[in-house]
Formats: structure tokens, C-alpha cells, sequence
């Protein structure tokens, strides 16, 4: 299985100073992990290309884009901004090869992610094309909701599929849930709430590191 790698997400971080959030976070993140929501494939808004440019840290940002068939120039946008990876959803675009194909172009790391009622067989065919999947173990939204125990199998298979493949969890990942994903086989752990809704933010991260020992 690839290594362990632990993604806080800005999400529940407090915007206003994202910097200074992500300066809590940096010596124990191996991502930082940017929601960007379009309110048209989920309901809220969040933040845009020129709000990722003010982000300064050496932490890849594994950017997740929760948009509706994002064009070229829109993907592009995140690019410039500075990127490491670019995840998009099959349920919002069409032929999602287009994307993640323009994406690869442009030498960044490539993600597709499953919402919890899109079956696996949905982006089977684009598994050997991909860098990471996403497999969303809430609703894709908002933040602080309950992790879905009855995702796991797809974790499980998909492994199976693909051993050396970075399968990426998100939503409701704590030290409890993050086990139980990872016995799974899920490698890559996207935490808001359990690490910023911390005073110690690198304890927190530390906790869930633990718990995957």
C-alpha cells in the first residue's frame, strides 16, 4: 500500500487568516486539501483560483473541485494558482477523460472522486489514468458531517483493484475513522474539522497519525 498521507482541509479552517491556519498545520501535513464548491454541483460556494494564489506554503495543495464540468480555462486557473493535484467528480462532467486528460497535460497530479451513492464500475475505466481517487464518505458540502461506515466496501475493492493507487478519504475522518478507512485500504486522509476545530492542531494530526500505527 502507498505511504500514509494526512490532508487538512481549509475548510474548517478560519479563512480570514488562512496562513497563519496552515502554519499550524505544515510540519505534520503532507497535503493541504482545498474544497472548491461552485454552487450548482453542491449547493454552498467556497473559494476561488485567485483566493488559492494568496495561499503561501511549501504543503502541495490537493485542490478538490466540487464544480460542474469545469472547462479548460477554469482547471487552467488552478493550475497557475499552484496546484500540486487537481481532483474533479464523475458526476459533474460528462466525459470526465476530457478533464482529467487536460489536467495530466499540464504534468499535475490527477484525482476523480465518487460521491457515497456512485457505484465504482462509474470510474473503473479511468482508474489507469488517474493519479488518486477521492471516495467521499459524507455528502459533498459542508463540513462536520457523520462518516459513512457503508462506503468502505468500494475502499476495499477499489484497493484490491489497484494496490499501489492513493485512495483518498473525506468526511467525518477522525483518529476512530481514519482506522477504519485505512484497514480498508484507504491511504490518504482528508481531516477538517478533527484537526482545526483543535486548539493544538499538530497534536490532533499527531492523534490520527497514532491511530494508524
Amino acid at each position: 500500500m502507498p505511504r500514509i498521507k494526512i490532508a487538512p482541509s481549509i475548510l474548517s479552517a478560519d479563512l480570514s487568516k488562512v496562513n497563519q491556519e496552515i502554519r499550524d498545520v505544515e510540519k505534520y501535513a503532507d497535503l493541504i486539501h482545498v474544497d472548491i464548491m461552485d454552487g450548482i454541483f453542491v449547493p454552498p460556494t467556497t473559494v476561488d483560483s485567485d483566493f488559492v494564489k494568496t495561499i503561501k506554503t511549501k504543503v502541495p495543495l490537493d485542490v478538490h473541485l466540487m464544480v460542474h464540468e469545469p472547462s479548460d480555462s477554469y482547471i487552467k486557473r488552478f493550475i497557475e494558482a499552484g496546484a500540486y493535484s487537481i481532483t474533479i467528480h464523475e458526476e459533474a462532467c460528462k466525459n470526465p477523460a476530457k478533464q482529467i486528460n487536460f489536467i495530466k497535460k499540464n504534468k499535475i497530479k490527477t484525482g476523480i472522486s465518487i460521491k457515497p451513492n456512485t457505484q465504482l464500475d462509474k470510474i473503473k475505466k479511468y482508474l489507469d489514468i488517474v493519479d488518486m481517487v477521492l471516495v467521499m464518505t459524507v455528502e459533498p458540502g459542508w463540513a462536520g458531517q457523520k462518516f459513512m461506515q457503508s462506503i468502505m466496501p468500494k475502499v476495499m475493492e477499489l484497493r484490491k483493484l489497484k494496490p499501489k493507487l492513493d485512495i483518498e478519504v473525506d468526511g467525518g475522518i477522525n483518529p476512530v475513522t481514519a482506522r477504519i478507512a485505512y484497514d480498508e485500504g484507504a491511504n490518504v486522509f482528508v481531516a477538517g474539522t478533527s484537526i482545526f476545530g483543535k486548539k493544538d492542531r499538530a497534536a490532533a494530526i499527531k492523534e490520527i497519525l497514532s491511530a494508524l500505527k
